[in-house]
C-alpha cells in the first residue's frame, strides 16, 4: 500500500474519484449522526434506572431531605474516598458536576486568593494547559481572564521539562489536567510523570493543580491503565496543597443528576468549606444517599462500570477497525489506542482537520468541532480532530466511523493536489 505522499498526481486524482463517490451516496442517505461530545448512551444509563426505587431517606442517622451535613453525608464521602484511595475527610461532596467545583474553586482562588494575594489583585495570571485538552478547561480560563500556555502531551503525560521550566514564573499558578484516559488522546500519566508533577518546585506559592480524574474508573478492559494515587507521594515533597482532585459519577451513572467530589488536603478543605458556608447549606444529599444506596460499596461500583465497559468497547473497537483499515499505512493520520475514557484522539496531515470538519457537516455526521482540543479554539496545525464514541447506536456509529475516514482521506487529497 502506497503512502499518499509518495502517490502521482495521477493517481491520487484517481483515488479522490473513489472516494467522492462513497462520500455522494453517504449524502444520499440523509445521515444525522452525532459524534461532538462524550455523551453515555441511553444503554448505558438504563444501567442505573433502579437507582430511583430507593425509598430510603435516612443516612447515617440523618434524614436527608432536611438541612444540614454542608459536605456531604459521611456514606457518601467514605464511597467517594474508597474509590479514589484517600481518607474521608479529605472528601467534599458536591453537584451533579465536577465542573461546578472546578469553577467554583478558581473563582475562590480569584477573590479570596490561595493563601497568597487573590488573583484578581495581581497583574497577570497564566496556567499551563496540556494539550490537545478538554475544552471546558479552556473555558474556565477564558472566563476568568488567565491566559493559557500550551504544553505538548508525549506518550506518557505532559512534557515535563517543559513544565519544570515554566513554573519558574511567578506568574504561573496552575494547571489543568486529565492524568487517567486522558481528554481527548486517552493517555494514562506514568509513574514518573506522576512523581514529577508532586516534586513540582513552582516558584508561585500558590500554585494549583486541578487533577480532574474524570476517567479515573473508566476502563474498557479487565487489565486497564493504573494511574499512581499522587496523594500518597505529595507529602515527601512538601506539596499536600497542590492538588485539587475532582471527579464524578456523570459517567457512570447521570450526567445530568450524578454526584461530584473534590478530593483535597486537610488545609484547602478547611478553606473551601469556609467558603462553601456561605455558598450553600448542602448539595442533594438525597442523591448522595440515592448513589449509595444503588452502589452498597466501591466494589458495587466497579462492578457497575463493567457493564458500561461491555457497551462501550464494542464501538471503540470499531471506530479503531475502520481507522486501521481506512487510513492506515497511508501516512496520512496518527491516533492513540486507548484502553478507557471516553474519547479517541485522530491527528491529520497538517491543515487538513477543519476541511475533514466540513465535509462530515456536509454529509450529515457532527463532530467535535475542530480547534476545540486547545486553548482559544486556535489548533496552529489544524491537525487533532476528536472522536466520541459513546452516544450513537452501534449501527449509526459505524457509518459514521466510515464516513469520517472517507472525509479524512478526501481532506488529504485535497491538500496534496492543490
Amino acid at each position: 500500500m502506497k503512502k499518499y505522499c509518495e502517490m502521482s498526481r495521477e493517481e491520487l486524482l484517481a483515488e479522490k474519484a473513489v472516494l467522492e463517490e462513497r462520500y455522494n451516496k453517504f449524502k444520499e442517505k440523509g445521515l444525522s449522526l452525532d459524534m461532538s461530545r462524550g455523551k453515555p448512551g441511553k444503554d448505558q444509563l438504563d444501567l442505573s434506572v433502579g437507582m430511583y426505587d430507593v425509598k430510603n431517606f435516612v443516612a447515617d442517622g440523618v434524614d436527608v431531605r432536611n438541612y444540614g451535613i454542608l459536605d456531604g453525608i459521611p456514606s457518601c464521602k467514605k464511597l467517594f474516598a474508597d474509590l479514589m484511595g484517600v481518607k474521608p475527610e479529605n472528601v467534599i461532596i458536591g453537584p451533579n458536576a465536577s465542573l461546578t467545583l472546578m469553577f467554583d474553586y478558581i473563582s475562590q482562588c480569584f477573590t479570596h486568593g490561595a493563601g497568597s494575594t487573590p488573583w484578581c489583585k495581581l497583574e497577570k495570571v497564566k496556567f499551563l494547559c496540556p494539550v490537545p485538552g478538554y475544552d471546558r478547561h479552556f473555558t474556565i480560563c477564558e472566563h476568568f481572564g488567565i491566559e493559557m500556555i500550551n504544553v505538548p502531551m508525549k506518550k506518557d503525560g505532559p512534557d515535563m521539562e517543559l513544565i519544570e521550566e515554566l513554573v519558574k514564573d511567578e506568574s504561573v499558578k496552575g494547571m489543568f489536567c486529565v492524568p487517567k484516559y486522558s481528554n481527548p488522546q486517552g493517555i494514562t500519566y506514568s509513574d514518573d510523570v506522576v512523581k514529577r508533577i508532586a516534586a513540582l518546585k513552582p516558584a508561585a506559592k500558590d500554585f494549583r493543580i486541578i487533577w480532574d480524574n474524570a476517567y479515573c474508573i473508566h476502563d474498557l478492559t479487565e487489565n486497564g491503565d493504573k494511574l499512581l494515587n499522587i496523594f500518597d507521594i505529595l507529602g515527601d515533597y512538601g506539596n499536600e496543597d497542590m492538588i485539587i482532585e475532582v471527579c464524578s459519577t456523570s459517567k457512570i451513572t447521570f450526567p445530568g443528576s450524578g454526584v461530584s467530589a473534590l478530593i483535597a488536603s486537610d488545609s484547602n478543605i478547611a478553606s473551601i468549606k469556609k467558603r462553601l458556608n456561605a455558598q450553600t447549606i448542602s448539595y442533594d444529599k438525597m442523591n448522595q444517599q440515592r448513589h449509595v444506596e444503588f452502589f452498597k460499596d466501591a466494589n458495587g461500583v466497579m462492578e457497575h462500570m463493567k457493564k458500561h465497559a461491555k457497551i462501550l468497547k464494542p464501538k471503540f473497537d470499531m471506530v479503531l477497525s475502520h481507522l486501521e483499515n481506512e487510513l492506515g499505512g497511508r501516512g496520512i493520520a496518527d491516533w492513540v489506542s486507548p484502553r478507557g475514557g471516553y474519547f479517541i484522539s485522530l491527528d491529520v496531515m497538517n491543515g487538513c482537520a477543519k476541511r475533514t470538519g466540513e465535509l462530515c457537516k456536509e454529509a450529515g455526521v457532527t463532530l467535535t468541532t475542530v480547534g476545540a482540543t486547545y486553548p482559544y479554539g486556535i489548533d496552529e496545525n489544524d491537525s487533532n480532530i476528536r472522536i466520541a464514541p459513546s452516544f450513537p447506536p452501534v449501527d449509526e456509529l459505524d457509518l459514521a466511523a466510515e464516513l469520517l475516514c472517507i472525509c479524512v482521506k478526501l481532506a488529504c487529497i485535497e491538500k496534496l493536489v492543490a
